[in-house]
């Protein structure tokens, strides 16, 4: 098992059965020559984790994966003819023999006066544990987690707030993700090192580049 980071927060997952591309944003680069995917999921619908202008040429060049995606991003998806089926938190989904549970539901909340948006995150199922892509949330599965991809910074979150996330799942492996908007993103990976639970490794994926798990 397998995953590559391709910006914010776009990664590839190889489960050992399935090839499944997650969240292909706007400041996200390296997934538009994919070929060969199982299915694209998408947490929710602001541009950095949907990008509407490329996805269209990404279903072309992969006529086998089918678009997963949140209630909320629907409008944005039927207005651009991209076809997609829905899915919600509570469903069990099975992608080319790998079982991927969604849960969640809600975005953090960025501003009281800005309207939350529905969030899916996904837990993943791979031949060597679980991988969970919590989207813009710091929402808990029900079960352990094997990798955490770590949202990092963001306007809806605090430092201090992902640091108690990665405690309170203690997964044996955390990747920062969702660190687009950083200059420097090395200051937060450090105190995620400095302030992780015991038995957690913080692994930085080098852009592009797989991280074996």
């Amino acid at each position: 098992m397998q995953i590559v980071h391709l910006g914010q927060s776009c990664v590839l997952v190889e489960t050992g059965m399935a090839q499944l591309l997650l969240d292909p944003g706007v400041y996200s680069s390296g997934f538009d020559g994919l070929t060969e995917l199982d299915a694209i999921l998408v947490t929710h619908q602001h541009p950095d984790h949907l990008d509407i202008d490329r996805l269209p040429a990404l279903l072309a060049a992969n006529p086998g994966a089918e678009l997963l995606a949140d209630a909320g991003s629907v409008p944005f998806l039927t207005d651009a003819g991209i076809p997609h089926r829905v899915v919600a938190p509570g469903q069990r989904l099975e992608l080319a023999g790998t079982t991927v549970d969604v849960i969640g539901g809600d975005h953090g909340v960025i501003h009281p006066d800005i309207p939350v948006v529905p969030n899916n995150g996904y837990l993943i199922e791979g031949d060597a544990g679980t991988i969970l892509h919590p989207g813009d949330s710091f929402s808990a599965p029900s079960r352990p987690v094997d990798l955490l991809l770590l949202p990092t910074a963001a306007p809806w979150l605090k430092v201090s707030e992902a640091v108690d996330y990665l405690r309170g799942l203690s997964p044996p492996v955390a990747v920062p993700i969702h660190q687009a908007i950083l200059a420097q993103p090395e200051k937060h990976y450090g105190l995620f090192r400095e302030l992780a639970p015991a038995g957690t490794s913080i692994q930085i994926a080098t852009h592009a580049e797989p991280l074996k798990l």
